[in-house]
């Protein structure tokens, strides 16, 4: 017998993937409360609506999942009606309306306002840069451009986000100057692609222009970059990262493999001399900078002798901080034309080695910072501990710093000077001390 759900058209938006879609969730919410909409974050509500991610196998299994279980939950009657937007249904659309008919309906990414007009809401264009935002209140994540026009072999983020497109400086200093007055205090820039950021608006490379802007906003503490592409990277930003100090010393930069073979079969438009070169005039510019990467084994073709040569690098270049992951061959995109032919668990295996060594690479830089004072902001308290970041480090993905709640009191929110006593591969621990 079906139970009838008691929270009536409360709409709960369930978030999965990448930075990207919490911030597409964020506008979302903020739409549907513009509307006077009852809306929440992955919390109970009657109406769901699925932002879903297809960027590998991993996430896209999570999605059908997240799907299949609230079909199941609508099928018991404790939920009423399910919606399913964001990247896996921009790409797998007509599949999934054939293999899980009972969603209502699916959205692309480019559907907001058909969506909005779904759930009962009218699509505000006076909104602009206005969401709510689910990360804790000292950070949020800015988004300053939508999809991505490189070539690159392995990726689908170009079939389910389509090409470049650049937010104007203006529109996304007021989004910031809001974000400020809320009392966000660090700024993550997140783009598919921040490098190429201002080329279709201003035909050139604009971010520094950008983080001028930026920086003069009253309130912002920290601007953090994510997601940068190494060739053309735009040098002068170095420079304003080095002289301004509310621009962490930090930078996102996935540079997937280092052997020139795979280099170029996955399109990548560089070459190891040239990425190496690269990364010692960052750290030439800005001494002290930590640079986190993502790497891919198993790609096709990827032979012992390419993966010698991609571990010797990680040996050599020491990043403060790296994530590996191992190739997913993807519908439509270029290499899907190419035989997948590096066995699953020598992908595994393989990943496996490139985490170990950057353990302890990460072990012995965290060792050096043992008895150096930091300043922290201070996320969240969980368990026993405070947990904050230091500027090298970014929520969710990097170390963390954790202050013992028993001995010492923080305000959530709020940056302190941090030394730091002890320390493990991935986590730091400290005390707070009186500047």
């Amino acid at each position: 017998m079906r139970t009838k759900s008691l929270k009536k058209n409360k709409i709960n938006v369930i978030t999965l993937g990448c930075s990207k879609n919490v911030y597409d969730s964020e506008v979302l919410m903020g739409q549907l409360k513009a509307s006077g909409k009852d809306v929440v974050h992955e919390q109970e509500g009657n109406i769901v609506v699925i932002n879903t991610c297809g960027f590998i196998d991993n996430a896209k299994a999570e999605s059908v999942n997240t799907i299949l279980e609230y079909v199941e939950k609508k099928n018991q009657g404790t939920v009423d009606k399910v919606f399913v937007t964001g990247c896996l249904s921009e790409r797998y659309k007509p599949d999934l309306e054939k293999e899980i008919p009972n969603v209502d309906q699916y959205f692309g990414t480019t559907d907001l306002p058909i969506l909005l007009k779904a759930l009962g809401a009218d699509y505000k264009h006076e909104l602009l840069g206005e969401r709510l935002t689910t990360t804790p209140k000292n950070f949020a994540y800015l988004k300053i451009a939508e999809g991505c026009d490189r070539p690159c072999s392995f990726c689908a983020i170009p079939l389910m986000r389509g090409k470049h497109v650049s937010q104007p400086i203006e529109k996304l200093v007021k989004e910031a100057e809001g974000l400020a007055k809320n009392g966000v205090k660090e700024l993550i820039l997140i783009a598919q692609d921040l490098t190429y950021y201002g080329l279709d608006l201003y035909k050139k490379r604009n971010l520094a222009e950008l983080l001028e802007n930026l920086v003069k906003i009253d309130g912002i503490e920290w601007i953090r970059l994510h997601y940068a592409f190494p060739t053309g990277f735009p040098m002068d930003v170095l420079e304003l990262m080095k002289n301004e100090p509310k621009i962490c010393n930090y930078i996102d930069i996935p540079l997937q493999h280092i052997s020139d073979n795979v280099l170029k079969s996955m399109r990548r438009g560089t070459t190891q001399e040239k990425t190496t070169k690269l990364l010692k005039e960052f750290r030439k510019a800005v001494p002290g900078m930590a640079i986190r990467t993502t790497l891919i084994v198993g790609y096709p073709g990827e032979t012992e002798e390419d993966f010698q040569i991609l571990k010797n690098w990680v040996e050599e270049m020491r990043f403060e901080r790296l994530g590996c992951f191992a190739y997913s061959h993807e519908e439509n995109t270029h290499a899907y034309l190419l035989e997948d032919d590096v066995p699953a668990e020598v992908k595994q295996q393989r990943a496996a080695e490139i985490m170990d060594i950057q353990s302890q690479i990460s072990w012995d830089l965290n060792q050096e910072k043992i008895g150096q004072i930091f300043k922290c902001v201070i996320d969240r308290k969980e368990g026993p501990y405070f947990v904050g970041r230091t500027e090298f480090d970014s929520p969710d993905v990097d170390n963390e710093v954790l202050i013992d709640a028993s001995k010492f009191y923080l305000k959530v929110g709020d940056f302190s000077m941090i030394k730091i006593t002890d320390a493990t591969e991935f986590d730091l621990y400290g005390e707070p001390i009186n500047m």
